[in-house]
């Protein structure tokens, strides 16, 4: 087996984070085990607070075997957003992976681009749009990943 191939067989990582167990539910659905037949199955990490999030990113080592993938991170949640949350990753995190952002307005779209998110999508969350706006960015970041390989 080359390299090439045993990098498509590991699971993508994502991180979910929403105060709203409806939210995650409904992601966690519209994504299933894969996002598109081509691609390998993903794993989904669940987060309700901000707190529990840093304190998984913060743990995770950047040689890690399973590194983070790409972060969902729920705009309306509270206290805390999703859309401060991503802009925090952004500058803290070094290489930070995609962000995707669930807003709760199109008017929104802006505050998703100030937070550096690469993609934004609509609550309610609609399940073709979701589950190819992560297959994009999860094909992006393996692109990206392979090249500096």
């Amino acid at each position: 087996m080359s390299s090439q191939s045993g990098a498509r067989e590991r699971k993508y990582s994502i991180v979910l984070y929403s105060d709203d167990v409806t939210v995650r539910e409904a992601v966690i659905g519209a994504l299933g085990s894969r996002v598109s037949p081509e691609m390998a199955e993903h794993v989904i990490h669940q987060f309700a607070t901000a707190a529990a999030l840093r304190l998984y990113v913060d743990g995770k080592k950047i040689d890690s075997d399973s590194p983070i993938d790409l972060f969902i991170l729920d705009g309306e949640a509270v206290p805390e957003g999703g859309i401060g949350m991503a802009r925090q990753l952004k500058d803290e995190v070094f290489n930070c992976p995609p962000v995707m952002v669930i807003t709760g307005r199109k008017e929104d779209a802006w505050l998703a681009a100030w937070s550096r998110a690469e993609a934004n999508v609509l609550h309610p969350v609609d399940p073709f749009t979701l589950s190819h706006t992560v297959a994009d960015l999860l094909r992006a970041r393996t692109i990206a990943t392979n090249a500096t390989a």
